[in-house]
């Protein structure tokens, strides 16, 4: 991330896209990690599986922050098991009051079979509108193609695919080295 001149932060360095369609939910993200000007590595993992593979979860943003969200996220689930909804807004809540957390910077997908949800250090919980979700640098081409694509595919991973292409296409901070992990709806 990189501070403007008048100190907004601009996010740079990944792309992550979440798609719904026919009974699957596939969600994607880029390998590229990228430091300033400098490709430092191609094959990162951004999407995983938490809550014993029942989730899904992609992160833009830094790294260490992630994990610590992703963690913070599993032990809400605990809490709350199959409410990833409630877990969602707890881990919401705690990232924009406590002191600590409040310095992560990353952006959330998580979902389920039932949900998709973007989840932000401003406390948001965002539920999308549509069957198609994307964050980070390269999010808003992964998501405008996979939303141009919809009605024209019936697979979730192949515009999941497709999208992902042309964002890395025209993202600097997207790579074509994709993870895809995916989900019966």
């Amino acid at each position: 991330m990189t501070i403007s001149t008048n100190s907004e932060a601009i996010w740079h360095g990944t792309t992550i896209l979440a798609v719904r369609k026919a009974g699957k939910l596939a969600m994607l993200s880029d390998g590229q990690v990228s430091m300033g000007q400098t490709i430092m590595k191609g094959n990162a993992r951004k999407v995983r599986r938490i809550a014993g593979g029942d989730i899904l979860a992609g992160f833009a943003g830094a790294t260490a922050d992630a994990f610590t969200l992703f963690e913070r996220l599993e032990a809400k689930l605990e809490r709350h098991p199959g409410q990833l909804q409630r877990a969602a807004v707890e881990l919401a809540k705690d990232w924009r009051t406590e002191k600590y957390l409040q310095k992560l910077e990353a952006l959330l997908i998580v979902a389920d079979k039932d949900m998709t949800l973007v989840i932000t250090g401003a406390g948001d919980v965002l539920e999308p509108e549509h069957e198609v979700v994307a964050v980070g640098s390269g999010g808003n081409y992964a998501l405008a193609a996979a939303r141009a694509l919809y009605d024209y595919e019936d697979a979730a991973e192949v515009i999941g695919r497709k999208a992902m292409q042309i964002a890395a296409d025209i993202c600097v901070y997207t790579n074509a080295n994709f993870t895809i992990e995916t989900l019966d709806t």
